[in-house]
């Protein structure tokens, strides 16, 4: 007999996207020539994973006590004070109005949206390309998601669009939990200029009668194009007191140290009242889901956050790995544009989505090419990050076949 319930009784037993990885890797082991562009870690072009060197001193440096004692539920004060230092640097206004809980990875802070910001059965609302596990997390915790277009004929993000699906989400349930990832969104690598936050502002202060939030998942913010990486909260400042304001604050790639499971979850309100019920849900979900984070991960990011001579070092190496990507990039864009593909504008980022009719089977001849990428709804998901810029052009073909 299976003690299961119902609901729990037939799950997929693979992700797709690691279920591939692992097939592109057992053929690359067993000799076969391979471009596995499936995985989202940021790798050399000999196939290791880019490693700051300076983090992983400053783990080796922290105390046994502190691995092994149990942090606050919510994460220790000096990290969540040093990850909205971060966060909201030159920023005073969103900055005065924050507070934050340590959640393992940008994957525990989407998971306290979700449950803290929309009831049971109700849907949260993305662009039409999106990360799939925010399918998943709505899936295990018992919400649903519904999309928006993401671009308009013009492949600008598809602001009228978003105005549109808001207005029937909040008459059909109320209340409106809306994911946006930017910059460098996963999976299409699209960053949203500043004029097109304007617009999703204007759109979110229209219904702001409702109670709606915004969660801006910060993920791969380090990895964006030139220019200020901040430069977008100026545009969301005018949210504060009238929408719900949350950041989902990744160590994962801006450390590349994606085992190590640090992240947060930043809230801006206005008033002290509403921060403090805030921070008094979100510690409360905390022990109600992992307890606590891992001390010793905090407390070495802390470290290289307020520590200038470490934070410098860390910049300059990931200034090496983000010209690394950029370098991919750049090939990708000087090949792929001559062969007709299409896809979003690239700057930037981990990853490209190629816009495809029958992306599963262009994906399975592809593979007979020895090229590994990520079927989506009508597009292929290319992660450049694990891709060698020597193998763009064989990417690139094999796309284009």
């Amino acid at each position: 007999m299976l003690h299961l319930i119902p609901a729990r009784q037939t799950r997929p037993d693979k992700d797709v996207i690691f279920a591939l990885n692992a097939e592109a890797t057992r053929r690359k082991q067993a000799g076969e020539s391979v471009v596995n562009a499936t995985i989202g870690s940021l790798m050399n072009d000999d196939g290791s994973l880019s490693i700051l060197s300076t983090v992983t001193k400053v783990l080796r440096e922290v105390p046994a006590r502190e691995w092994a004692a149990y942090a606050p539920i919510p994460g220790t004060p000096q990290f969540n004070a040093a990850v909205i230092e971060d966060t909201f640097a030159g920023h005073i206004e969103l900055k005065l109005a924050a507070t934050a809980v340590a959640t393992p990875g940008g994957t525990g802070a989407l998971r306290h949206a979700l449950m803290n910001y929309l009831q049971s059965g109700q849907k949260l609302l993305t662009p039409s390309f999106y990360w799939g596990p925010y399918q998943t997390l709505c899936e295990e915790h018992e919400r649903g998601l519904e999309t928006f277009r993401m671009f308009n004929d013009a492949g600008q993000l598809d602001a009228a669009a978003l105005d549109a699906k808001l207005t029937e989400q909040l008459k059909s349930q109320g209340r409106a939990l809306i994911f946006l990832n930017d910059p460098c969104n996963n999976p299409t690598g699209y960053s949203m200029t500043r004029d097109e936050w304007r617009q999703v502002v204007d759109v979110l202060l229209k219904h702001s009668a409702s109670p709606v939030t915004l969660l801006v998942d910060m993920a791969y913010w380090l990895y964006a194009g030139a220019g200020d990486m901040r430069g977008f909260m100026h545009e969301l400042k005018p949210l504060l007191g009238r929408v719900g304001l949350l950041f989902a604050w990744s160590g994962s790639k801006s450390y590349t140290h994606y085992g190590l499971r640090v992240g947060a979850l930043i809230a801006c309100e206005a008033e002290e009242k509403d921060r403090n019920a805030t921070q008094a849900a979100l510690a409360y979900a905390c022990r109600g889901t992992w307890s606590n984070c891992v001390h010793g991960g905090m407390s070495a990011v802390t470290k290289l956050l307020t520590d200038q001579s470490l934070k410098s070092a860390c910049d300059a190496e990931r200034d090496v790995f983000k010209k690394l990507l950029q370098d991919r990039v750049s090939a990708f864009n000087a090949v792929a544009q001559p062969k007709g593909l299409e896809y979003p504008r690239y700057e930037g980022g981990f990853f490209v989505t190629v816009f495809h009719d029958n992306a599963e089977a262009q994906a399975e001849k592809m593979k007979s090419k020895g090229v590994y990428v990520v079927p989506q709804k009508g597009a292929l998901r290319v992660a450049l990050c694990s891709t060698a810029a020597s193998d763009v052009p064989r990417l690139v073909d094999a796309l284009a076949s």
